[in-house]
């Protein structure tokens, strides 16, 4: 197949939506397919580099989020490259400008418009004029004015399903989430230089969380939890990588708390390092409530460290078993959680193992891909249906 995905968001951005566009991609083009990306222009892309089946639209930085791009033209032109490529089919990842111009494309083509909904819009309302501008009702207009007429909604999560089923979405909706590539994660690592290169003592615990340092990821939680945390065990350095607008925040409270000795910025890092730094760790932690499914989760499990994360029913499924790590939905559960494997960190063994093995398969790019091509299929026998049954009316 042809495929086109429309994304606002695309390397060099670092998010969630651009390594999961990433894996799937790679994941596509593996079992042979033609995948080709239209998002934005990006101010770390020169004009002039070659990006192989990757095209940029003009852009500019969107409304409270100067890191993220909205695309404003491109239109026609979108649609003039598609023709040219013959595409079967569409995958949007974006509500917005290159979403809609997704959206466009595919009805012009007459191909079918498959979408991942991957952002909780409704834990982000607080960065337009301080959440006095947009409400959720304004939300569940504009979603089920984008995901009308597509062809199926990928949903990440049952999170995800629950509110676009509450929202009234109408098109066929599938849960897929979001795999990795699980042998990133086999590949050879240096965490005994991270933890070297940032002071840890070899006595020392570490926990760790991994995100973009912004207000929804409730990192916040994780910093009032840490003195508690100290009282309990006190050889223990808290991590946490990243970048993004909370950041001097973040710094600012870890020092008023008194506990910026044992606090690591690290700063933003490379995605190709980040094994180092799950296997460096021996729990990786998170208190944020705005995951529509939360890669890093799964990638530090598939690094083989456990994850303490908030309660859902996305999360309640993946962590069912203490090897794998355990979920809360208070700050003390949450505190009781880290400190039991910093006191008692998991022993590696055959059964631990096999225990591992088993939910990576199940998490893995591979899984995701099956699912993915499982559903643009069942999406084009249903298009091709829809236009035999126009056909023989005319």
């Amino acid at each position: 197949m042809n495929i086109g995905i429309f994304t606002d968001t695309y390397f060099p951005q670092v998010s969630g939506v651009a390594t999961s566009i990433k894996t799937l991609k790679e994941e596509l083009e593996r079992r042979g397919n033609q995948v080709y990306i239209f998002t934005t222009t990006d101010p770390h892309v020169g004009k002039d580099s070659f990006e192989n089946n990757i095209f940029r639209f003009s852009s500019i930085p969107f409304i409270s989020f100067s890191d993220r791009r909205i695309a404003i033209r491109g239109l026609f032109q979108a649609y003039e490259i598609a023709k040219e490529l013959n595409l079967d089919i569409v995958h949007t990842q974006t509500e917005f400008s290159m979403g809609m111009i997704g959206k466009f494309v595919a009805k012009n083509l007459n191909i079918p418009c498959i979408h991942t909904y991957h952002t909780m819009y409704e834990d982000y309302l607080h960065y337009v004029a301080n959440g006095r501008l947009l409400k959720p009702i304004h939300v569940k207009d504009a979603t089920l004015m984008f995901c009308h007429n597509l062809s199926g909604v990928v949903a990440p999560s049952d999170r995800v399903l629950d509110t676009l089923t509450g929202y009234g979405v109408k098109a066929p909706i599938r849960i897929i989430p979001t795999g990795i590539n699980t042998t990133m994660f086999k590949n050879e690592a240096n965490p005994n230089e991270v933890r070297a290169k940032y002071g840890i003592k070899p006595d020392e615990r570490l926990a760790l969380t991994l995100s973009r340092l912004a207000y929804e990821k409730n990192i916040s939680e994780i910093l009032d939890s840490f003195p508690v945390i100290l009282n309990q065990y006190s050889k223990v350095k808290l991590m946490i990588v990243g970048d993004g607008p909370a950041k001097e925040d973040l710094m600012n409270q870890a020092e008023r708390l008194g506990i910026r000795d044992n606090v690591i910025f690290t700063g933003e890092i490379d995605n190709n390092h980040v094994n180092s730094f799950y296997q460096a760790a021996d729990v990786f932690v998170s208190t944020s409530n705005s995951e529509s499914q939360g890669l890093t989760y799964i990638e530090a499990m598939a690094a083989g460290t456990p994850v303490v994360v908030t309660s859902g029913d996305y999360t309640d499924a993946l962590l069912n078993n203490r090897i794998l790590g355990m979920t809360f939905t208070h700050q003390e559960q949450f505190i009781d959680n880290t400190v039991q494997y910093l006191k008692a960190p998991i022993v590696k063994t055959k059964a631990t193992e096999q225990i591992l093995q088993r939910k990576i398969k199940e998490i893995s790019a591979i899984t995701f891909g099956d699912r993915i091509v499982d559903f643009y299929q069942n999406a084009k026998v249903a298009e091709d249906l829809r236009k035999s049954e126009q056909f023989s009316t005319e």
